[in-house]
């Protein structure tokens, strides 16, 4: 087994560092102003005067300098300072800092004693022993084997026990008295290079290949001596500022107060003192880009014609010894010989309440939405302004300058504002939901969070807590934050029915542009002791006129109308409520029916010259279908007629393995089916040439509606 010395390695781990006087402290410019960004990235500013004894730095760890020095700014009140620049450590890849250390270059190799040991192969050194300091070059460092001979036994002992063997580290060394000597490791409490090169190498080496090198400090340090007041700014990596909020209902629940809390995180070694912190809501783009460690271009490898070798062939070996003995190539061949030569990568769904469907029968079609012919009404006319941003960024500053620990957290109040918040009963679906009417009146864009929803003040009470969206000046949303167990509602619908108003064919299929009225009942109970304004979620189409609920609004996140009903304390409301939809269906050509084109030619909403066509369409439609139904009968005894004249071919086999001289019944049958079978499929060619040129003519007809 290998025997380190604890020692050397101590000693080894402080290489370079003997003879050396601590330097001064560099001075840190303070931390002033920190904008944080919900990208991940906070843009630090740090001021100070400059021209003091001690240099001026940035601190910033290894994982953040790339950002540091892409967006490093100088900004100077009288704008007379200026600098020459900022030095920092050169940062390296952990392949480059084996290789330039000579350390073991597979990935992941473990960083021994011999492998720092082997490092130093042929450089100058200092070894400190136990009998006193060597100094030379070393040679090699290698593992000897040694042998220990058992101890002699006494007289009467059992017999010998056996030679031990155990490894042995051991450096070999060029001395300056031309010496090669012999160094055990475990006699070894130091090696130095003398060589101050090597221990800035290695210091670089073990920065890259520290598991925490991503934050270890990597400081920019002030070049030359400028003087005066000046504030550097750069961006870095900082946790993402996250919004949470708290809204205090008033007691009237028609107004409120919105505190907004931010969560930020102080995740540097360094403790903030008096920083005045930003909380910016706005996404401005930021990337990672490597710039801070050195890079080398390729440039293309010109070999000689002819390779050559830069250690000459016969240095350390004589020809016999290149060539080698090859026995396995001599006992193969028998003796012979031969010779030879070479080279070697808002807001839920739901059903909601409404109308029901009407169904007509006889036809077939899709309903596209809103017609585009009939306006009835706007339910979405009450929806609020869009939000406007008046700004790529809002900036919310905190109020007091703010002290936080290294890695450590805090929750800071930005917000404080009254509001139009109504407190509601939301129903989408089958239950009745305690919400809130939320409109953003400040003046700038809330970010996403979550939301705490209180009774008033007075009360304090928790009722509840959801989810805030992305809210620009000016939007809405409704948002549920509990159940409301005092409200139900009961709907029955009485009857529902259609009127055409317009037809017209367009790109091969028959548009109809009609009126949907729907007439229900609703009963509407509210067991609390407070009046509930109830918001019912519709599937009405948004060009609807709505007449029953007590008012209308309008989901602008789902894109939905909503009733408002009022139903007072301890009460009950019955409401009838009328719905007329200005829909419009297509009806694609091959699914139309002769039936259904006659119901509109009968309809008296129509202009007489849409009736005509419609009424010339319909009779062409049933020529249409009849010669559909004759080419459906014609394949039909096609298929038969095919199986007929298959039984008879095997009926017509087996009876003429009789021996009999009467004539064969079968043979005429399967003449007279195979006449038969010529004669439909000549009649379901002609069929075919009739269905194209009366479909023609019905799409002919209903061109007439353009």
């Amino acid at each position: 087994m290998t025997r380190f010395a604890p020692s050397a390695l101590a000693s080894l781990a402080l290489l370079g560092c003997h003879g050396s006087l601590p330097a001064a402290a560099p001075t840190i410019l303070p931390l002033r102003t920190l904008h944080l960004y919900e990208t991940g990235v906070g843009y630090f500013e740090r001021s100070g005067e400059l021209g003091s004894a001690s240099a001026a730095t940035l601190p910033v760890p290894g994982g953040h300098l790339d950002d540091a020095l892409k967006t490093l700014v100088i900004l100077s009140a009288d704008g007379k300072v200026s600098v020459q620049g900022f030095a920092f450590g050169s940062s390296v890849s952990k392949g480059m800092a084996r290789a330039q250390s000579g350390l073991p270059l597979e990935a992941g190799a473990p960083l021994t004693y011999r492998a720092l040991l082997q490092s130093l192969k042929g450089a100058s050194v200092e070894v400190t022993t136990k009998a006193g300091l060597v100094r030379g070059r070393i040679v090699d460092v290698v593992e000897d084997t040694e042998t220990k001979e058992p101890d002699e036994k006494k007289a009467g002992d059992e017999k010998k026990t056996g030679a031990s063997e155990s490894k042995e580290l051991t450096v070999l060394l060029l001395s300056d008295k031309g010496e090669i000597v012999r160094i055990r490791a475990a006699d070894t409490t130091a090696v130095r290079p003398t060589d101050p090169a090597y221990a800035l190498r290695l210091g670089s080496s073990l920065d890259a290949l520290s598991t925490a090198n991503a934050s270890t400090a990597r400081p920019l340090t002030l070049l030359g001596g400028a003087k005066g007041p000046v504030t550097f700014g750069y961006i870095a990596e900082t946790p993402v500022w996250r919004a949470s909020y708290r809204l205090i209902f008033s007691p009237d629940r028609r107004s409120a107060v919105l505190q907004g809390w931010a969560l930020v995180h102080n995740d540097t070694d360094e403790p903030w003192r008096g920083v005045q912190v930003s909380l910016v809501n706005g996404r401005p783009d930021s990337f990672l880009f490597p710039l801070a460690a050195p890079r080398y271009g390729k440039r293309a490898l010109v070999t000689p014609e002819n390779e050559l070798s830069t250690v000459p062939q016969l240095m350390q070996k004589t020809p016999d010894e290149i060539w080698g003995d090859h026995l396995d190539l001599a006992e193969s061949a028998g003796g012979g010989s031969s010779t030879s030569m070479g080279y070697g990568s808002g807001s839920g769904s739901g059903v909601g309440y409404g109308s029901g469907s009407g169904k007509i029968t006889g036809y077939s079609g899709t309903i596209t939405g809103s017609s585009s012919l009939l306006s009835v009404g706007d339910l979405a006319g009450v929806s609020s302004a869009t939000g406007v941003e008046s700004g790529a960024l809002f900036t919310y500053a905190l109020g007091d300058r703010l002290d936080l620990g290294a890695h450590h957290s805090a929750l800071v109040p930005f917000l404080s504002q009254s509001i139009g918040v109504e407190a509601i009963t939301w129903i989408d679906g089958s239950s009745a939901r305690a919400a809130a009417r939320f409109v953003n009146e400040t003046k700038q864009t809330l970010p996403a969070g979550t939301i705490a929803f209180f009774a008033d003040a007075k009360n304090g009470a928790f009722v509840g807590e959801s989810a805030l969206d992305r809210l620009k000046p000016g939007e809405r949303r409704f948002i549920e934050f509990g159940a409301d167990l005092d409200v139900d509602l009961e709907q029955t619908v009485t009857s529902t029915k259609e009127e055409t108003k317009k037809v017209r064919f367009v790109n091969g299929a028959l548009e109809e542009h009609f009126l949907r009225t729907s007439v229900g009942e609703w009963k509407l109970e509210n067991r609390s002791g407070q009046g509930r304004d109830v918001y019912v979620v519709l599937k009405y189409d948004r060009n609807t006129k709505l007449t029953g609920p007590d008012k209308q609004d309008y989901d602008t996140a789902s894109n939905r109308p909503v009733g408002v009903f009022r139903v007072e304390a301890s009460s009950k409301v019955t409401k009838a409520v009328t719905a007329v939809e200005g829909l419009s269906r297509k009806t694609q050509l091959s699914s139309l029916k002769a039936a259904r084109l006659l119901e509109l030619a009968a309809s008296k909403n129509l202009l007489a010259d849409e009736r005509a066509a419609l009424g010339e369409a319909a009779a062409k439609q049933k020529d249409l279908e009849e010669t559909r139904a004759a080419l459906d009968k014609v394949g039909h005894d096609i298929t038969t007629t095919e199986q007929d004249i298959v039984r008879l071919r095997e009926n017509l086999k087996a009876a003429a393995v009789e021996k009999s001289n009467a004539p064969n019944p079968f043979a005429k049958r399967l003449l007279d089916a195979e006449d038969a079978l010529a004669s439909h499929r000549k009649k379901r060619e002609a069929l075919d040439k009739e269905l194209g040129a009366r479909r023609d003519a019905v799409k002919t007809a209903l061109e007439k509606l353009k």
